[in-house]
């Protein structure tokens, strides 16, 4: 298993999995005083208040970035209903709960967002790893 980073307030924790990480930069984008990948840490949970982030956080399409409440105990991701998105000159992402059953019948349950290749070009099929980006995919 990849780089797991957990980053706390103290309400809440953003856990980020590098492993996942598409690097569409939607979170830096959107909430730059917070996500800054280029310090260490590249998180800075206090530099806003829970709910931004949280709201930020939804937007990763990837799914490297969940959070869980510290309260709650239940570091599990939400269950959304599934939904289906296809990234213009990106990949296929899917909102939601899904199994993805492998090649060889081993079976993954995979929550909140999943990015599917369409590129072709990915390390890490079925999932995207952004080589669409230096593929300069189009589709």
């Amino acid at each position: 298993m990849g780089k797991i980073r957990e980053y706390s307030n103290g309400e809440t924790t953003v856990v980020w999995e590098a492993e996942k990480c598409i690097h569409s930069a939607i979170c830096a984008k959107g909430l730059s005083e917070v996500f800054q990948p280029r310090e260490r840490p590249w998180i800075k949970v206090d530099a806003a208040s829970t709910d931004v982030i949280i709201n930020q956080v939804k937007q990763c399409p990837s799914g490297a970035l969940r959070y869980y409440m510290n309260d709650e105990g239940d570091k599990t991701a939400e269950t959304l209903e599934t939904k289906v998105e296809v990234l213009e000159n990106g990949p296929l992402l899917i909102y939601g709960t899904l199994k993805v059953t492998y090649k060889d019948g081993t079976e993954e349950t995979k929550n909140k967002t999943t990015a599917f290749c369409r590129c072709g070009a990915s390390a890490n099929k079925p999932f995207c790893d952004g080589a669409h980006i230096t593929h300069k995919f189009k589709g």
